[in-house]
């Protein structure tokens, strides 16, 4: 299979849907793409009905070129990272990986436009992030739920209206960002560093005011960060965690018991937002993001230095602080559920605590004069749970 080939077919896939994020090349399965967070057949001609394990793996020898980098990945460690550039159509994320014997690729389109805070719609809370001087600031939250998008949103505020030096670290290279008022120098991962400590230790030289690494992948990478917080460099990263009081607790579990109460008081100076956010599928078609967003104060600080304790959860803080910038997922859910832009279903099943955002729900249907159960004359109880976790500041 030739080269004008590989780029017909990954053409014919983009264009199947109007929201294509990702193309799928897997054994035994026909050419899909997703779309809207769905998996979609995609009909060529002439048609593919299941592919091959030798089609498979042309497709992936054609997209590592040649690469002995990538090859050594793949062979070593069973997948490999790079980017993709499609002629005049699109700039793509790949991963190969091994699985049975044979390969199968997905690759993640990356888009063109650079995303900005207003675009996005994003918290207010996104500007202050822009405008810390110093510290670290986390985006977490599970695979494809647009923690670099964020990051991307977060970086051109800065480049906007700041003139400042900015190294990122990536794996690959998604947003490139184009020089305005800021300096950027872009790196990606096995092309301009081999690791991303090695790359941070390298970005210290670099004399950098904010420096992004795509992923704390190690406790190395972590320390690095810190150190750089606490000598006055702004690093954005991202950690895969389920919440923003969950990724303090990754965090602390990467490193020896020994070590856990000076890295405590290292991360509650250093810390200035950690974020999780999660995409909802959206009444009418597409996704829309609910976040969870826990800044730095005092009550924080405190729980992070002694731990939590009753009234002192990551949680509990964050859900009382609305007033400055913060809020957890259900509050979050809560608002994009009043707005019609999410079903109850959805609501009820992408929460964190179930209980909190169901008796939220209740609230509001029974104030409408909605029906709360499927049960005859069933009312809600006004005064239930008066002193358990409610729905805040709603």
């Amino acid at each position: 299979m030739r080269q004008q080939q590989i780029d017909y077919i990954l053409t014919t896939m983009l264009e199947a849907y109007d929201d294509v994020s990702d193309l799928n090349f897997t054994v035994d399965k026909s050419l899909q793409v997703e779309n809207s967070g769905v998996l979609m057949p995609v009909s060529l001609n002439p048609s593919i009905d299941k592919l091959t394990s030798f089609q498979t793996e042309t497709v992936a020898l054609n997209l590592l070129n040649g690469d002995r980098r990538l090859i050594r990945d793949l062979l070593m460690k069973g997948s490999s990272d790079s980017s993709y550039q499609l002629a005049g159509k699109a700039r793509f994320r790949v991963n190969i990986f091994s699985q049975q014997g044979c390969y199968s690729t997905v690759m993640r389109q990356l888009p063109s436009r650079i995303p900005t805070v207003e675009g996005l719609k994003l918290p207010r809370a996104f500007f202050k992030m822009s405008e810390e001087r110093n510290g670290i600031v986390l985006l977490t939250g599970a695979t494809g739920t647009g923690k670099t998008t964020s990051l991307a949103a977060i970086l051109n505020e800065i480049n906007e209206k700041y003139a400042v030096h900015v190294v990122t670290l990536e794996d690959p290279v998604e947003y490139v960002h184009t020089q305005k008022k800021a300096t950027f120098n872009q790196r990606e991962l096995g092309m301009d560093f081999d690791a991303f400590a090695s790359g941070m230790r390298a970005s210290l030289r670099q004399a950098p005011k904010v420096i992004l690494v795509g992923e704390m992948r190690d406790r190395e990478t972590i320390e690095i960060a810190l150190s750089a917080a606490e000598t006055g460099h702004l690093v954005l990263s991202t950690l895969h965690t389920t919440d923003a009081g969950q990724t303090i607790n990754r965090i602390l579990g990467m490193f020896d018991r020994s070590e856990e109460r000076q890295i405590r008081n290292r991360l509650a100076e250093s810390l200035r937002w950690a974020v999780c956010q999660r995409l909802l599928p959206k009444v009418g078609g597409g996704r829309v993001a609910a976040f969870e967003i826990m800044g730095s104060n005092l009550r924080i600080k405190d729980s992070i230095i002694n731990g939590e304790s009753e009234g002192k959860t990551f949680y509990e803080i964050t859900e009382g602080s609305e007033a400055f910038g913060m809020v957890v997922f259900e509050q979050s859910i809560f608002e994009l559920y009043k707005k019609g832009l999410i079903t109850e279903q959805t609501a009820r099943s992408y929460a964190s605590r179930r209980s909190v955002i169901g008796r939220a729900l209740d609230s509001l249907k029974s104030a409408r004069g909605e029906k709360t159960s499927t049960i005859d004359d069933l009312a809600i109880d006004e005064g239930y749970g008066k002193k358990e976790h409610t729905v805040k500041n709603i």
